[in-house]
């Protein structure tokens, strides 16, 4: 049998380096295919979030230059129309380029300023390629560079992204987390210092410090997120703002806070905007501590859901699917690991992007493309990861109150509480003599004939330690 295989058609476009064979159904142009064919490097792709928060900038872009008289109405509202089918999600398979090219993100520029071409002109019943009457660079990036455009575009991107989707998922797990603290309100269990055993506290104490863990994490996001507000738009090449106006950023400020929803400011120094990033980084180090708090937690929730009879035992998460294939009836903490495994990915992440940030070389950050790609996967993921951990185990926790009673009335550190009466030297001896001899507390106290029985009870009360 001969199979067939499918030629590919292709358009010849012209550039300053010469011809350039093009897929001819493609809307992208020359420079996009330039890329493609030059950074065949790994199988990530420059995030769509990134592309439609574009597609808001060249939109904003368009509205401001029309509105100042630098662009034809018309024109200006073919570029508009094909801004709006990007966002709408209707022209991804033109959106091709690898996270791994040019730093500045120049050639993702050019591949929406060649479609926005391309599909405008079409749309004008003209064909591809031709640039007529729409060009990429003339009319699609007037009053604009990659060297502002692309930051922009990312800041745009990274608030979107943690409105839509990161905001809503801590929310979630806030929410999730308050509602266990009022299910385990009264249940008092042993506290754990050091992986050793430690004072009394209530199962709802415990719960609400990875709460506030939590709270004090979306806090840190939301603050971070107001630098993301201030935008590189009208520093053009290196900050100056050569061939842009000041008219055009005020248009372009007012235009993409009605297009996105979001009080979007002018950056008060493009210059440090377009060679640095230090909002960015300021955003990914507070989404850090996120990570590190969610860590925290999963791990703790497998360390007391572990067992179920050999193990800690306190926790008991939902079966959500058999845990091993050769062991019966096993149940792992699967939600646990998953999201650990995130956070895992994630601090790699952080610490690519924090390296990335910090090589600013004189009026560029030669590292956009890696930063926007680490900061939108980790939102994405952190996200997702919250979501399922919330509703495939936080939720359904239950707890094992027989087994908390046994581990808290087998402990000898509730000794603490008799500090005040006997000394911390008796209250010592008394703990080291029930751990040797196997006995319990009261039976080494009243042995070592420091307290009577009532006084040993009256005293040793977990209610009266919490």
């Amino acid at each position: 049998m001969i199979l067939e295989k499918k030629m590919t058609e292709f358009r010849i476009e012209t550039d300053s380096l010469g011809k350039v064979k093009v897929p001819k159904k493609k809307y992208w142009g020359s420079q996009t295919q330039r890329s493609f064919e030059n950074f065949k490097i790994g199988s990530d792709k420059i995030p769509i979030k990134l592309i439609i928060a574009f597609a808001m900038q060249k939109k904003a872009a368009a509205i401001s230059n029309i509105a100042i008289g630098n662009l034809d109405t018309k024109i200006g509202n073919q570029i508009i129309n094909v801004c709006d089918e990007i966002i709408k999600r209707k022209l991804d398979d033109h959106f091709p380029l690898s996270v791994w090219q040019t730093g500045s993100g120049t050639q993702t520029n050019m591949n929406l300023n060649e479609v926005i071409a391309n599909k405008a002109n079409e749309n004008l019943g003209k064909d591809l390629g031709d640039y007529d009457p729409i060009h990429p660079n003339d009319h699609c990036n007037l009053g604009q560079s990659s060297n502002d455009s692309f930051p922009t575009a990312m800041h745009i991107s990274i608030v979107q992204s943690t409105n839509d989707s990161l905001i809503p998922s801590i929310q979630k797990i806030i929410k999730v987390l308050q509602k266990k603290e009022r299910e385990f309100k009264n249940i008092i269990k042993i506290g754990r210092t050091h992986l050793q055993d430690a004072t009394p506290l209530t199962v709802s104490q415990e719960f609400s410090g990875y709460t506030n863990q939590i709270k004090n994490s979306l806090k840190r996001i939301q603050v971070s997120c107001d630098e993301l507000l201030f935008l590189a738009q009208g520093g053009t090449a290196v900050g100056t703002g050569l061939n842009t106006s000041n008219k055009f950023i005020k248009g372009f400020i007012k235009a993409i806070q009605i297009i996105t929803k979001f009080p979007f400011k002018e950056s008060k120094n493009k210059f440090e905007s377009l060679s640095s990033h230090e909002p960015i980084i300021y955003f990914a180090s507070s989404l850090n501590t996120l990570v590190l708090a969610c860590y925290k937690i999963a791990n703790d929730i497998r360390f007391l859901a572990s067992g179920p009879r050999c193990g800690i035992g306190e926790l008991i998460i939902p079966s959500n699917e058999p845990g091993s294939s050769i062991m019966p009836g096993k149940v792992n903490p699967t939600q646990c690991e998953a999201i650990s495994q995130v956070c895992l990915h994630l601090m790699g992440l952080y610490n690519s992007t924090f390296f990335s940030g910090s090589q600013g070389h004189f009026q560029l950050n030669a590292n956009k493309t890696v930063i926007i790609f680490n900061t939108l996967k980790s939102i994405e993921l952190m996200s997702d990861a919250i979501n399922s951990f919330c509703e495939k185990c936080l939720d359904g926790i239950i707890l094992n109150k027989q087994r908390i009673k046994q581990n808290l009335e087998d402990s000898l550190m509730l000794v603490t509480a008799l500090n005040p009466k006997i000394g911390y030297s008796k209250s010592s001896e008394v703990a080291k003599k029930a751990y040797n001899e196997n006995i319990s507390l009261k039976e080494a106290v009243i042995q070592l004939g420091y307290l009577s029985e009532k006084e040993f009870e009256k005293i040793i009360n977990p209610k009266k330690m919490v």
